[in-house]
């Protein structure tokens, strides 16, 4: 079960689990990008059910949980994905708009995962995965109203995560993407005065895609998409008043946001995106196929945990070394 699978990684999520097999329940308000979506898996022999649903809207959600039921009969994986987004300082914001940024990005992920918990405990198994980004644990200019959505599905994953332990055989995993070119750009609400952009470098929606596919095979506890996303969380981590400086020195993170070109003034914040719906957005000239980082020691974590005690030994020894 997807949200947000007309667009961006989501679709990418579900064509991938698609082709893995999976039987995939995609819900989105693009009714005519789902279509395309249920065209292209069927056309290669997979199963879906597409649902036109509002995850800011409660009953839109738990509607989506039984019409997966009745076609599938069970949830083993439910993946919260969808999301809006506005470029604009807050004394630019509508009080509106942020009330419909939280719903979305936010209340839509607590409402997903309590329908998906309250069918999953019936099996006594399953996988909730939350998708969250790098700005869960670090917060950018111009998105203020999204990076607090973000650190809310952090926070409420993790608290999710410890209600559940113990007590049923159900995972939560975050996922926290970098930079990725989906159409969430295309799509967003702008007031920077032109088009917005992700900040580079850049990662392709199947790297994103490949990490919730290995959460709902494998489970765990949260997966960063990108070393890009992890310098960021690591340089918060060692000094967020230097990092502060890095990012306000000559608007450096604005200018980055900034696509240098005009906006077309449309967007999906409060009606639906329409047309086909693609994976891809319009920034993916150089975007990169594969996180090293990711594949290699985020999705295995005993690697990460050796490679960290690695390189704690060696400074102590540099340390003793300079020492003496």
């Amino acid at each position: 079960m997807i949200t947000g699978a007309s667009q961006g990684i989501g679709r990418e999520t579900a064509l991938l689990m698609a082709r893995r097999g999976a039987s995939v329940v995609a819900a989105a308000r693009n009714e005519e990008a789902l279509g395309t979506l249920a065209a292209e898996i069927q056309a290669f022999g997979g199963l879906i059910e597409i649902v036109v649903a509002d995850v800011a809207q409660y009953p839109d959600v738990a509607h989506v949980g039984d019409r997966a039921i009745e076609r599938f009969g069970r949830i083993d994986t439910w993946v919260n994905n969808a999301a809006v987004s506005v470029y604009a300082r807050l004394e630019d914001m509508q009080p509106d708009e942020v009330e419909r940024l939280v719903r979305v990005n936010l209340l839509g992920q607590m409402f997903g995962s309590k329908v998906a918990v309250d069918r999953m405990k019936a099996a006594g198994r399953g996988t909730v995965i939350n998708v969250g980004s790098a700005l869960s644990e670090r917060a950018v200019p111009l998105q203020s109203a999204y990076v607090a959505t973000k650190h809310g599905v952090a926070g409420f994953t993790e608290a999710l995560r410890l209600e559940l332990q113990g007590s049923s055989q159900l995972d939560v995993v975050l996922i926290l993407p970098s930079s990725t070119d989906t159409p969430l750009f295309d799509l967003a609400r702008s007031k920077i005065g032109g088009m917005p952009m992700p900040i580079p470098p850049v990662y392709e929606p199947k790297v994103v895609a490949e990490a919730i596919a290995h959460a709902a095979e494998h489970g765990g506890r949260e997966i960063v998409v990108g070393g890009w996303g992890k310098l960021l969380i690591l340089g918060q981590r060692l000094s967020s008043t230097l990092l502060d400086r890095y990012m306000v020195q000559g608007r450096r993170l604005e200018k980055q946001q900034a696509a240098g070109r005009q906006d077309d003034r449309r967007d999906n914040l409060f009606e639906p995106s329409t047309g086909p719906g693609s994976t891809r957005g319009e920034f993916g000239a150089g975007a990169k196929s594969r996180s090293i980082f990711t594949s290699e020691l985020e999705l295995h974590p005993f690697r990460k945990r050796l490679v960290v005690a690695v390189a704690v030994l060696a400074s102590l020894v540099a340390v003793r070394k300079v020492g003496t």
